[in-house]
């Protein structure tokens, strides 16, 4: 181990793997470790047995429930949008060869204590259950408008400008109501509580074109892919991506200590007595416990069925999104189901999680909304985790530490930390102008 590498890499949860991948790709030197003996980190994927002992302290989990080893249980469980920057990132890197992905079957809405289909396109507009009649025109002039926008062909804005006109200015230009504003805002723009109101429209009409380009990708019913066996699949496939480069891997390092210099910048790793030279280090926030802050915890339920979600057209596979104002909380309410047809479960199996940003002590409380709309379930696991982000200067002390991952069932916010980082590192900006067929092939 005692070599000098241009950078050490702690944990394979999914953002350090993208970026070991990344690096590699790029030319330098990598060690990549971890101090488990499997990949993912908070990220991992888990069969039966291995959830069983996690939250019931017992390996014999009900035989009913089927073989262990058809589940993959994803700790972090999240869809990928169809066209986003991650899709970008696998294709960049070319890790597609390594991952067959397969589209989700629905994207729901909760609003008014019902599940709705969220209307992506004006003609869905024109049919949703969501609005009355002249609430549908109103919505569906907006949405062309949003379809047409162009940001480098003025003609396309109606004489706004999208950089200072705010959402909450541009909604009320259009008269819509605050429930399609919810809709609109949460589950089609992503936006994870009301502070995007207040902010340039640019970013919302962004968001949502992407929701629409996404979904039109496929033809199918949302705008999201999932790779088959789960995300399990995505750190090894970046940990192959990063060997083929000439990266090294190092799994059940204990300990994994990061040594600083007299100046206060990192210079190695040391491990089971030996330490591996480095100018920089990326990490999850567990391994530098001293540089970060906790911001807030994320509750979730996680629950095993032998149906899908009601109300949900039969979906195999989908996305719930609650709110917060539906249910009168500061924060939204994710709902997502994965099942046999994605290889996570045996067949007639599904998986479901319900998530959010915890506001009380009594988090099984707050995910009540979420678990009342999922039927009966044969089991089912509650877990708290806490967030934390980073508060070191990397540019004093080279220390690159990732932001915990949220509640979200959907990658946006990740894919935002990873390319964030990528930057303070390499001082560049990631080219994402890829070929998006590229990974349609695996897709079908």
């Amino acid at each position: 181990m005692d070599e000098e590498y241009d950078v050490i890499v702690l944990g394979t949860g999914l953002k350090e793997c993208i970026l070991s991948g990344l690096l590699s790709v790029d030319g330098l030197k990598v060690l990549h470790m971890d101090r488990n003996d499997y990949y993912g980190g908070e990220s991992t994927s888990l069969n039966l047995v291995q959830l069983w002992k996690r939250f019931r302290g017992s390996d014999k989990p009900p035989t009913q429930l089927g073989s262990s080893r058809d589940y993959n249980v994803d700790m972090i469980p999240k869809f990928i949008m169809a066209n986003d920057a991650l899709v970008r990132v696998l294709i960049h890197t070319d890790v597609t060869k390594y991952l067959y992905f397969k589209a989700v079957d629905g994207s729901f809405v909760y609003n008014k204590g019902k599940v709705h289909k969220v209307p992506a396109t004006d003609m869905e507009a024109l049919k949703s259950p969501l609005m009355g009649i002249f609430e549908k025109r109103r919505a569906r002039k907006f949405i062309i408008y949003v379809q047409d926008y162009k940001e480098s062909d003025p003609k396309t804005h109606e004489g706004l400008d999208l950089t200072r006109v705010t959402a909450r200015e541009l909604i009320t230009k259009y008269g819509l109501d605050e429930n399609t504003v919810d809709f609109i805002g949460h589950a089609l723009a992503l936006h994870r509580d009301d502070r995007y109101l207040d902010k340039p429209a640019l970013d919302t009409v962004k968001r949502m074109k992407l929701y629409a380009e996404s979904l039109a990708r496929f033809q199918g019913g949302s705008p999201y892919i999932y790779p088959l066996y789960g995300l399990g699949e995505l750190p090894q496939a970046f940990a192959r991506l990063s060997a083929v480069y000439g990266g090294t891997y190092m799994l059940n390092k204990p300990e994994c200590k990061v040594e600083f210099d007299e100046e206060g910048k990192v210079c190695g790793v040391t491990s089971e007595g030996e330490t591996a030279k480095c100018k920089k280090v990326v990490c999850d926030p567990s391994y530098l416990t001293n540089k970060v802050r906790k911001v807030g915890k994320v509750a979730r339920a996680i629950a095993i069925m032998g149906h899908p979600i009601p109300n949900t057209n039969d979906s195999h596979s989908v996305q719930i999104i609650l709110p917060q104002k539906q249910l009168g909380r500061k924060s939204d309410l994710y709902l997502f189901c994965c099942s046999y047809t994605h290889n996570v479960a045996p067949k007639g199996k599904f998986v479901a999680f319900v998530s959010t940003e915890a506001e009380t002590d009594n988090p099984e409380s707050e995910l009540k909304p979420g678990i009342d709309l999922l039927g009966q379930v044969d089991e089912i696991f509650f877990e708290a985790y806490d967030r934390f982000e980073p508060v070191n200067e990397p540019s004093l002390d080279n220390c690159f530490i990732s932001t915990s991952y949220d509640a979200t069932t959907h990658f946006e916010s990740t894919v935002d930390d990873v390319l964030n980082m990528y930057t303070l590192i390499t001082g560049k900006v990631l080219d994402l102008n890829v070929d998006l067929s590229a990974a349609s092939a695996a897709e079908e």
